[in-house]
């Protein structure tokens, strides 16, 4: 052990205490021993510090910090040096915020396009979630903050999310919904890592020693900490036993007596006990011996524009007939839709975050060269058909050469602790977009949405360009596209199936009882549709651009191929 002249001097009851938060944050101190604690926050596309009293929730109001792309959003920029960049970024507002830990970034797999928080993780490929990942880490832990990947493992709905069981063979676990972690592990050297609510196999996440003694530790070489999910420790005893550092929140010091009577009764090893401590206080001593940035503030501007620069390397072009985009100096344009003027940037949940300035498309489009005919919401965010708001839209429409139409999915569609029902954006606004095709054959649709969607409605949209949920600086790399001052150059990093039906897990998802069946195996996303010669609205890597390419000269040798 690194620290035992420490443990040496603690009592058997600091031993037991300190594996367990000392309230919603932070681990808990020994002052006696000059042992401080850590501050841990949420943090995957940007800080959630909370000023007063913490919830995890997000229900009280956090500091405000960057609001960055989510994690759905930067994945079709396939850029790990943007990554990086990002990752430096939030470790710098982390650590002025006095911040030891950040809860991110989040790389489960999307199994399904279904599930409620996909707008926080990276894709449905392990490898692409796990590379993109390790840069988030490289950079966030380069200013002497953790970062934390999670959630580990097999997590990939929000339904029961607490007491679900995900059941799944050997080769998948490893292939598809492990590889991002090792990724993270051995090049992103992560140094903490959250457990997931769920089972695996019959044993929870927490507690389950495949997972955390024989890969993450064992085979992985990993000697960080393992943080629980919040609320997430189901047997204190046995996931100490398994190699689980921190129980976060704090549960009071129940925990601490049971790891003690676990111990004077034989069922956990002090041997255990103590391994967990000294990892433990590795990870508090490192930390806080590191405080350069403590109570400093950061290049608010700086990140702004960084979040600017994300959002414009993530726009997906999905479409661009008779070459609409990039719209010509001085068209005029009718910007409709309620995203327009209120903006669906980020998800909801723990990740919630306090934006230092959010733009909206409605203020800044005057800023460009384009004559604007004018604004209008055109739908409700209730989802409920407004007349008046309608025609209003539809009078406007007729004026303009070309009709810009933000729409997407809303914010209850997509939150963490519940999963979509369907696949479809509401009602309200895909009737209207119909109304508008008919009124102005020229609609430059614009997406908001932090995964895949159903497009029945595409032929209504000439040109079709996607921002997922582009941050608070989303609507200047929006509006830099559309006048071509950016050429769109994000792909997707994930399928959009012609239908639900289509998709891999369709009869799985989500498990209609205490099991979620893992049947369809290897083949999530691209996997299966390749694989089942299925077709696709649009597929794993589609992305359009404002150049136009040609290939000739090709030549397919043993092991490489050329082409001019």
């Amino acid at each position: 052990m690194k620290h035992t002249d420490i443990i040496e001097k603690m009592t058997i009851e600091e031993k037991a205490a300190i594996l367990s938060g000392k309230n919603v944050w932070q681990s808990r101190n020994i002052d006696r021993l000059g042992i401080p604690s850590i501050f841990c926050a949420d943090g995957p596309h940007g800080i959630r510090k909370q000023a007063r009293e913490g919830d995890h929730l997000g229900l009280n109001a956090s500091l405000p910090s960057t609001c960055f792309p989510t994690a759905a959003s930067i994945s079709n920029s396939w850029d790990m040096d943007l990554c990086r960049e990002i990752g430096e970024a939030l470790g710098e507002e982390a650590s002025a915020m006095d911040v030891n830990v950040l809860l991110g970034p989040g790389l489960n797999i999307k199994r399904s396009p279904l599930c409620g928080r996909n707008f926080e993780y990276f894709s449905e490929d392990p490898y692409l979630s796990g590379k993109l990942a390790a840069a988030y880490i490289k950079g966030i832990q380069s200013q002497g903050v953790y970062a934390c990947p999670k959630h580990f493992a097999v997590n990939s709905q929000e339904l029961r999310r607490m007491a679900m069981n995900s059941v799944v063979d050997e080769r998948t676990l490893r292939e598809i919904y492990l590889e991002g972690f090792e990724i993270a592990v051995k090049e992103g050297g992560a140094r903490s890592i959250m457990t997931s609510y769920n089972e695996v196999n019959g044993v929870y996440a927490n507690e389950n020693e495949h997972l955390l003694k024989d890969i993450l530790r064992g085979e992985w070489g990993f000697d960080g900490i393992v943080i629980t999910d919040w609320g997430g420790s189901n047997d204190h005893v046995k996931g100490v036993a398994a190699g689980s550092n921190l129980e976060m929140p704090s549960p009071g010091l129940h925990s601490a007596r049971e790891l003690i009577e676990a111990v004077e009764n034989g069922s956990l090893s002090l041997e255990a006990l103590e391994t967990n401590v000294d990892d433990l206080l590795e990870a508090v001593l490192d930390l806080t011996g590191n405080r350069d940035n403590k109570g400093k503030s950061f290049d608010k501007e700086g990140h702004h524009k960084l979040a600017e620069k994300a959002e414009e390397e993530s726009i997906v072009l999905l479409k661009n007939e008779d070459e609409l985009l990039p719209l010509k100096p001085g068209c005029k344009v009718a910007l409709i839709g309620d995203f327009a003027f209120t903006p669906r940037y980020q998800g909801a949940g723990s990740s919630l975050v306090n934006p230092i300035r959010v733009e909206n498309m409605e203020e800044m489009i005057r800023d460009y060269p384009l004559r604007v005919a004018g604004c209008a919401r055109g739908y409700s965010r209730g989802r409920k058909t407004d007349v008046t708001l309608r025609d209003e839209a539809l009078k406007l429409a007729a004026q303009a050469d070309v009709v810009l139409y933000c729409f997407g999915l809303d914010e209850i569609s997509e939150s963490e602790g519940m999963d979509r029902i369907h696949m479809g954006i509401p009602q309200n606004q895909i009737s209207l977009l119909t109304a508008l095709s008919e009124a102005n054959p020229n609609v430059i649709g614009i997406i908001s949405a932090g995964s895949a969607i159903e497009m029945p409605w595409l032929k209504c949209c000439k040109a079709l360009l996607h921002g997922y949920l582009g941050g608070e600086a989303g609507p200047s790399a929006m509006l830099r596209v559309i006048i071509g001052e950016v050429n769109p150059s994000g792909r997707l990093s994930e399928t959009y199936p012609l239908r639900y039906e289509d998709t891999p897990a369709y009869r799985y998802f989500p498990g209609a009882e205490r099991c979620s069946q893992y049947r369809e195996g290897i083949y999530v996303g691209y996997r299966y549709y390749d694989t089942g010669k299925i077709k696709v609205q649009y597929p794993f890597g589609y992305g359009l651009s404002y150049t136009t390419f040609s290939y000739k000269n090709l030549e397919v040798l043993e092991n490489e191929i050329r082409f001019t």
